[in-house]
């Protein structure tokens, strides 16, 4: 899963841009931050979907 993918379904959740530094990309909705890595079409390791996942409270697989 790529953070295409990712972003498409944290926004489609309600979560909103917030900052960019770099390739890191900052979301937040309700006081929840949630920082997604844009790296082109890599595939974002599992350990960091399941961080995500757990910072946003969105299943994501």
């Amino acid at each position: 899963m790529n953070a295409k993918e990712v972003l498409k379904i944290l926004y489609g959740h309600g979560f909103s841009q917030v900052s960019q530094k770099g390739s890191h990309l900052k979301l937040s909705k309700d006081g929840k931050k949630v920082i997604v890595p844009m790296h082109g079409t890599k595939d974002i390791p599992v350990g960091t979907l399941k961080s995500i996942e757990k910072q946003s409270g969105v299943k994501l697989r």
